[in-house]
């Protein structure tokens, strides 16, 4: 099984090789209910850690989502355009948001892990 990290804004990522998958954690997603649009990121944007990538939005509230590491967009789920509840029904898995090649793998590294994660939801 693929490890995930998590970061502190309640995104996922999961690596293999050089190209990490990334969506949102489950608190996140229960956090902010359901889910009525996404837009998606720009395939062949380049983008850095921490900058914002695309919205979602719920019925409670819009929400930003970050890249967690630098890299470019080479991939979307597009079948969120059209179903976005599909993050509410498995976010940590067919809810992923876009896959990025990364620039520098050691930034992977400085993630959370899962248990780090829910050490960190408990603060």
């Amino acid at each position: 099984m693929i490890e995930k990290k998590f970061t502190e804004d309640h995104e996922w990522v999961s690596i293999d090789g050089n190209i990490a998958t990334v969506g949102i954690s489950n608190h996140a997603q229960e956090s902010l209910g359901d889910i009525v649009f996404i837009e998606l990121p720009v395939i062949g944007k380049t983008v850095k850690a921490k900058e914002e990538i695309c919205v979602i939005e719920s019925v409670k509230a819009a929400s930003d989502i970050y890249s967690p590491l630098d890299g470019e967009i080479i991939e979307v789920n597009n079948s969120l355009e059209n179903e976005p509840s599909i993050i509410n029904q498995e976010a940590e898995n067919n809810g992923w948001i876009f896959k990025i090649k990364l620039a520098e793998q050691s930034q992977y590294e400085e993630l959370m892990n899962h248990e780090d994660y829910q050490k960190f939801l408990k603060k």
